[in-house]
């Protein structure tokens, strides 16, 4: 009998952590200006290291949230004064085993690290548009490649 009830409260806990997980991915979303979005993580191996998420624009920042964390708070936050695209590629072989078909991977500097991101090629336009909106003496968009 206390392995039936060992098993009851490891499916319970496995259930509430789902649904705090779903939870969370409303509460992030429900305000505007949310993308989904891939961040890497680990460069050690080539086309590894991404791991999905949400992204959320809030004022100059874009705040990144992992889909399966339970952290309320981003795990990544890019300041848009300090954002630079350097390149703009299409996945790799092994990558596009990470994401969907039709996403963009893009190479960018914050500040004094780099960062890849990927997103679909729809976000693009609106992600690009938000870098550009940044206030006069901000750093410029620059792509070294396509």
């Amino acid at each position: 009998m206390r392995i039936i009830e060992g098993i009851g409260i490891g499916v319970f806990v496995l259930l509430c952590a789902l649904g705090v997980l779903f939870i969370r991915r409303e509460i992030i979303g429900r305000g505007r200006g949310t993308i989904e979005v891939n961040l890497r993580l680990s460069t050690r191996l080539p086309g590894r290291g991404w791991s999905p998420g949400i992204a959320r624009f809030v004022g100059d920042e874009l705040r990144w949230y992992r889909v399966f964390s339970l952290a309320f708070r981003p795990r990544r936050t890019l300041s848009r004064r300090a954002l630079a695209i350097d390149i703009r590629r299409q996945p790799t072989p092994t990558e596009r085993l990470a994401m969907p078909a039709d996403w963009i991977v893009l190479r960018c500097t914050s500040q004094r690290d780099s960062v890849e991101i990927a997103m679909a090629q729809t976000t693009l336009a609106g992600f690009l548009s938000w870098i550009e909106a940044a206030p006069p003496g901000a750093v410029s968009i620059g792509f070294a490649a396509r």
